[in-house]
């Protein structure tokens, strides 16, 4: 069995980055320019609020985290995972716990009050996971557009 090594993502993820952030759009049938991809990439590595985390088995990057702390009304400061996905080649290795666990960390280590992320009801896949590693509080999102 392969150990999972998690690490920021560097320049050199660029390539297969993208290539598992348009999986992850495409699951979710959003579209994305490559100029969206090419600003998300500088995002990412920009040092700011937006931070990548990158799955690696021997050498291959095959999952993403993307994650951000804000401050809300009842906590200073909270981690929201904005983004998760792996490899569909690699799912079931623990590639996705992995990243999770790596995340959560980071937020403890910044004094993060709480761990979040959203998926959509019907991701029954991704759900399974995460009713393993946290609790569904029952919310629903709603999208105002702008």
């Amino acid at each position: 069995m392969s150990t999972i090594g998690i690490e920021p993502l560097r320049p050199a993820d660029r390539s297969g980055w993208q290539q598992l952030a348009r999986g992850y759009r495409d699951f979710y049938e959003t579209p994305t320019t490559d100029a969206e991809f090419e600003a998300a990439w500088q995002r990412l590595n920009a040092g700011g609020a937006v931070h990548g985390l990158g799955a690696r088995i021997d050498g291959r990057l095959v999952g993403i985290a993307h994650y951000l702390m804000h401050a809300s009304t009842w906590a200073d400061s909270v981690c929201y995972l904005q983004d998760l996905f792996t490899d569909p080649v690699q799912r079931g290795a623990g590639v996705g716990s992995a990243l999770i666990e790596a995340v959560a960390q980071i937020a403890k280590r910044s004094g993060c009050q709480r761990f979040y992320w959203l998926t959509q009801e019907h991701n029954a896949t991704a759900r399974s996971l995460y009713d393993k590693l946290a609790r569904h509080h029952g919310f629903l999102r709603y999208d105002h557009p702008l």
